[in-house]
């Protein structure tokens, strides 16, 4: 027996199924969102979110289209490198070591600039991403890293405005509501059941966008796919992502897809002592750790694991927090002394921040009760490798070490000016890169090649974009992205089934 009928249901209520919602609902079409969360934990991971969003730019002109509160006065002392198409391509291929499905990286890239501007006019505001990506030098702000642009008061202000432009414009949503199964009539999609106040509902549908995230909160499928270590992990973000929308769609013939049969995700170093998971009284990514290559990483045997300087931390955070969970423990420390201290991102300064400050290596090494010889062998050979050169942390500024392994290829800076910084951390997953095949409209295809009528994905149910690693921002972006495309696409489906050119 069906509940009620829509044209799309959209599950899941992050940036991604927001987006897929609002576009539908402005093609006229009578649109349902899914909430698993009750209400007052609403916004799947993009609550959590920094709010960094990459988007392909040629000049500051199209920068303040997308923040028309730029003025005059304020340009003229802004330095903004072009951040080209090519360019995006160009780091995402760099980072997924040439892996990342190029028909969907160009679409991400082609579609990101116009769909920002749509998220403009749907009341999302921007802002100049200056604490992270910028410097001041004479007079000027220089920007870097291609992610000038943030969305205003992070992931929180990015949920909130999406909210009120889906209830502005008609949108439904209903809370703590669990899509569970997809209904087919012979090959195409015609509802969904949900588990709703104690009750299985049967909605009636022409289309359903899975927006639902990945499989990250699930710590059965993290151990399945990911790997027996990922028991260990933290979940950054939203305890609701459980694989949901993945099983429902494999279970019509949806197709896998991604990183080596699902081994890959996003993970960062994060606070030793953060929630278990994403806390909503606490949300804005408050405990991640970014200024990694500024220092060193440690682990308790006293040993360094990774090149810390071998690339932005843009390039390589997503994939070094993994690199955390395979040491003694699972945790490792960021060393940093009184030189680089004041250099240091927001986070380390917050009341939530776990450190160790000492006046000697000696007394940090008991205070983290680490193995204290080889850990100031460790520092002392380091030391020792560092090369003279000028210290630039804007760029890649070669200032590395010869002689050790793993080397420090930029930034490197010799550990000897009291006080000592230690800040204990561990692997925070974000999202699991293994996910559904799309094609470039966000249609999820079966083992054959072939899209399921009435079915499709977007945000981090899309795989195949990232491998191994993950250009920051580009999340966020690809959630739009693809959203907006799949909103798009279930309506002309629904006209094309109702054999209507309106709804």
């Amino acid at each position: 027996m069906f509940g009620q009928n829509y044209d799309v249901v959209v599950v899941g209520a992050g940036n991604a199924a927001l987006c897929a919602a609002i576009a539908a609902r402005e093609k006229g079409a009578k649109v349902l969102v899914l909430e698993r969360g009750p209400i007052e934990k609403r916004g799947g991971n993009s609550f959590f979110t920094d709010g960094a969003i990459r988007v392909a730019y040629n000049n500051l002109d199209e920068i303040r289209k997308i923040i028309p509160d730029i003025t005059e006065e304020e340009a003229e002392r802004i330095v903004m490198p072009e951040y080209t198409q090519a360019d995006f391509y160009d780091d995402l291929m760099r980072v997924t070591e040439g892996k990342s499905d190029s028909k969907l990286a160009n679409q991400l890239i082609a579609k990101s600039y116009e769909t920002i501007i749509w998220m403009r006019d749907q009341g999302i505001e921007f802002e100049l991403n200056v604490e992270n990506q910028s410097f001041e030098q004479a007079g000027k702000r220089h920007f870097w890293g291609g992610l000038p642009i943030k969305t205003k008061d992070k992931g929180v202000g990015l949920i909130k405005s999406l909210f009120k432009r889906a209830e502005d414009i008609g949108v439904d949503i209903w809370y703590d509501s669990r899509a569970i199964e997809l209904v087919m009539n012979q090959d195409y999609i015609n509802g969904i059941k949900v588990e709703k106040d104690q009750k299985l509902i049967t909605i009636h549908t022409t289309s359903v966008i899975l927006a639902c995230g990945s499989f990250e909160a699930n710590k059965k499928m993290r151990s399945e796919h990911l790997g027996e270590e990922w028991e260990a992990a933290i979940v950054r973000g939203t305890e609701f992502n459980t694989g949901d929308g993945i099983t429902m769609a494999i279970a019509v013939g949806a197709q896998k897809y991604g990183e080596f049969g699902w081994t890959g995700c996003h993970s960062i170093g994060t606070d030793y002592n953060a929630p278990k998971f994403g806390d909503f009284n606490k949300p804005g990514d408050i405990f991640k750790k970014s200024s990694f290559p500024l220092g060193l990483l440690i682990n308790k045997d006293g040993n360094r694991f990774v090149d810390e300087g071998a690339d932005f931390r843009n390039y390589t955070y997503a994939k070094y927090g993994r690199e955390v969970l395979k040491q003694p423990g699972q945790v490792a420390f960021q060393l940093f002394d009184a030189q680089v201290r004041p250099m240091l991102r927001k986070e380390y300064n917050l009341e939530e921040a776990t450190y160790y400050k000492a006046k000697s290596l000696e007394e940090l090494a008991e205070l983290m009760a680490v193995d204290k010889a080889q850990f100031l062998k460790t520092i002392s050979e380091y030391n020792a490798a560092v090369q003279e050169g000028e210290y630039n942390p804007t760029v890649k500024d070669g200032k590395g070490t010869v002689g050790i392994t793993p080397p420090k290829t930029n930034w490197a800076l010799r550990i000897h000016q009291a006080p000592y910084y230690a800040y204990p951390v561990t692997c925070g997953i974000t999202f699991a890169f293994g996910g559904l095949q799309v094609n470039t409209e966000g249609a999820v295809l079966n083992k054959e090649g072939n899209s399921i009528a009435g079915l499709y994905a977007a945000g981090e149910m899309v795989g195949g974009i990232f491998y191994k690693n993950y250009p920051g921002g580009s999340g966020l972006m690809s959630g739009a992205v693809f959203g907006k495309l799949a909103g798009t696409a279930a309506v002309q489906y629904t006209l094309e089934k109702m054999g209507t050119s309106k709804l």
